[in-house]
């Protein structure tokens, strides 16, 4: 059996021509170009070059990025305010914490600071409650790129069983909301899961998102499954590879998406298309309000 690569770039490619037509339109109409807040609060190498990535991104959409740059040893209370104040601020339309956190900080522990509207990376409990009561607010992104890929490729969500190996509240758990969105039936695996090879090698399509190098293996697999990688590991060289053992899979996997050049560039895609999306809301908003 031949493995299709299930590349993001097209997809990515073709959001992003989107996003710049619907930025480039927003800054005539207000006057100025979309804003994202990016805070940042660590010295990690790995969410530097992401960072970099991100602000690149976006000057290349026509969206302003205010990089604001806390230090590794911000307390609880200093990005819970940086959060307050941002959200609060008319001439802020997105925010986006990065991640890692300082040691003894946690994502709950200050993520509600962010308003929901603002909240294009849906992080905050409140994004979360929305997106599984199917109301209207940002999905994770990394979560939704897997949704999209899937659909770019003509790969059919509906009445499937998913495998979705993870349980972050940024992939694992939005994604299977987004997934019975789709009527897909859908199994969350984890460490605990008794005899994890016989649950996802029952499933139609395999979503590795767990973080550990090799977990997915084509013994793991059934004949003829769709796999999505959304890892990203570093491996003892230095590069950068997945979840899923690529060279087990292929002959057994319908499909696969490569690590990197799969859910990542669509993720990006879609962090900057939801910047737009809250600034168009925001536009509306004002238009709206009493004078």
């Amino acid at each position: 059996m031949d493995t299709a690569s299930l590349t993001g770039k097209d997809l990515a490619a073709a959001l992003n021509v989107e996003t710049t037509a619907r930025a480039q339109a927003l800054t005539e109409q207000i006057g100025r170009a979309p804003r994202l807040a990016l805070i940042v609060a660590n010295d990690d190498p790995a969410s530097a070059w992401y960072v970099n990535s991100l602000k690149k991104s976006a000057a290349n959409r026509g969206i302003d990025c205010d990089t604001v740059d806390l230090g590794a040893d911000a307390s609880a209370d200093t990005l819970r305010t940086e959060l307050s104040v941002r959200s609060a601020d008319p001439a802020t339309d997105a925010i986006m914490l990065q991640t890692p956190l300082p040691a003894g900080v946690s994502l709950d522990d200050v993520s509600p600071a962010i308003a929901a509207t603002k909240d294009v990376d849906g992080v905050s409990p409140l994004s979360l409650g929305l997106l599984t009561a199917g109301s209207a607010g940002f999905a994770p992104a990394t979560a939704e790129a897997v949704v999209e890929l899937l659909k770019h490729h003509g790969i059919t969500l509906e009445g499937r069983h998913v495998a979705v190996v993870g349980r972050s509240n940024v992939v694992g758990k939005p994604l299977a909301q987004l997934l019975l969105a789709e009527n897909a039936t859908v199994t969350v695996c984890h460490s605990r899961t008794t005899d994890l090879p016989a649950v996802t090698a029952a499933a139609d399509i395999v979503v590795a998102a767990a973080g550990r190098i090799g977990l997915v293996t084509g013994a793991n697999l059934g004949p003829g499954a769709v796999v999505i990688d959304v890892g990203t590991n570093e491996s003892a060289d230095g590069s950068i590879v997945g979840d899923v053992d690529p060279e087990s899979v292929r002959g057994t996997a319908a499909g696969l998406s490569p690590v990197p050049g799969g859910v990542g560039p669509v993720t990006t895609a879609l962090l900057m298309r939801h910047v737009v999306i809250a600034a168009e809301q925001a536009g509306r908003t004002a238009d709206t309000a009493p004078a």
